[in-house]
């Protein structure tokens, strides 16, 4: 009897554990997704992959109640007003179906971040500047007062595109490699300050990059990559550059192309040495000439021929 009894315990937590795994987990998102102040209204809304009995919001650590909604079709609305630094945090969303009556898994997180305009916005700056070609690493540095997360923005995108920690001096350096003309665009920073993670600087003032589709010429992303971690500032590079070393030269694509005046020297100079030795060798020629009919003389006049015909 016992065993029997173990037996449907076994399998009714099988099924149990079975209908839980197949009950997908929900979406959530929220909007506006960045730059919210205090005073703002957002809106979180978690998407259903079916209908639900009930819809529960719930923020983590616990600073505000938790949410619910009944009766949901296939997405629940939560809109409220950030009048608190409570109401910062990371939200997640989860449901209960009516049928099988289970509970799902939390959705991914999301993070409702406030903007802080005591934070002073953040400095930032791109090289090489101007129009570069297609295939080239661009490095952009963006600066502040603060230790933290900094993030880049690009104008169209709803949320940042990279994310790194700042180091000691307040400066982050993202570099975008290869880059195409799907880059070209405005780009901007914002930071967390250190132990505010849920509080953001404003943007700060943009730089704009503009790829062509034309490749980028060999070794002019190295040259410009080479920035100084110390440097609160980007070490610029000419438009135009030799390497006397080497003998080559780059151009920028909106410059016009000229001569490397080492090439023109010293193709010049081999021109000259030419011509000279052009020139002693036809001197050397004549001289051997005339010594040779003169020697050729002297013995036929010498010779006892000679004598007889006198």
């Amino acid at each position: 009897m016992a065993p029997m009894a173990l037996a449907l315990i076994l399998g009714w937590w099988l099924v149990a554990a079975s209908r839980a795994q197949q009950l997908p987990p929900p979406s959530l998102s929220l909007h506006p997704s960045q730059g919210i102040e205090v005073g703002d209204n957002v809106t979180l809304r978690c998407h259903l992959p079916r209908p639900a009995a009930w819809v529960q919001l719930c923020q983590e650590g616990g600073f505000t109640p938790c949410m619910k909604k009944y009766d949901v079709q296939d997405m629940a609305v939560f809109s409220f007003a950030v009048t608190k630094w409570v109401h910062t945090g990371t939200y997640r969303c989860q449901y209960r179906a009516s049928e099988p009556a289970e509970t799902s898994e939390k959705s991914d997180p999301v993070e409702l971040v406030v903007t802080d305009h005591c934070f002073s916005p953040p400095g930032i700056s791109v090289s090489p500047t101007g129009r570069v070609g297609m295939g080239a690493n661009i490095t952009i540095r963006c600066r502040n007062s603060y230790q933290g997360a900094t993030f880049l923005h690009k104008d169209g995108h709803s949320a940042p595109i990279q994310q790194q920690d700042s180091d000691g001096g307040g400066t982050a350096t993202f570099t975008l490699f290869g880059v195409t003309p799907a880059d070209t665009g405005t780009y901007r920073c914002s930071y967390h300050p250190k132990g505010y993670p849920f509080l953001s600087s404003p943007l700060g003032e943009s730089v704009t990059l503009e790829v062509t589709p034309t490749p980028a010429l060999p070794g002019r992303s190295e040259i410009h990559n080479w920035v100084s971690p110390a440097s609160s500032t980007l070490d610029s590079v000419p438009a135009s550059s030799s390497y006397a070393g080497g003998g080559w030269s780059w151009e920028h694509p909106n410059s016009q192309t000229t001569q490397h005046p080492m090439g023109e020297s010293h193709g010049n100079l081999v021109l000259a040495v030419l011509r000279v030795c052009a020139a002693a060798l036809v001197f050397s020629l004549g001289v051997f000439f005339v010594l040779s009919a003169r020697n050729l003389w002297v013995r036929r006049d010498g010779s006892p021929a000679g004598e007889k015909v006198k």
